[in-house]
């Protein structure tokens, strides 16, 4: 799992240089564990780690760029991301 998290966690960080490396890796895992528990909830057959690589590689496509504004506007999530104490990359 760590070669997935952190592969996937360079290239949100290539895509938004706003955020520091621990809210980068924050948000591969929390896509990574939204998709897997919403697959199984769902009763979807495991597909492997590919496909769930796949489709966290499509949101980082779609919003990495954005992420660090998502932080601001949402509070279910601002406890777990926006902590000034992470370094930016």
């Amino acid at each position: 799992m760590e070669i997935y998290f952190e592969r996937l966690t360079n290239e949100l960080l290539s895509k938004n240089t706003s955020l520091s490396y621990a809210q980068a890796r924050t948000w591969i895992e929390l896509f990574w564990e939204d998709f897997e528990s919403t697959q199984a909830r769902t009763g979807r057959e495991y597909r492997g780690k590919e496909v769930t690589e796949q489709v966290v590689r499509q949101l980082i496509t779609h919003y990495g760029d954005k992420l660090h504004e998502f932080i601001a506007t949402n509070p279910k999530y601002s406890h777990l991301l926006n902590n000034e104490d992470y370094l930016k990359h």
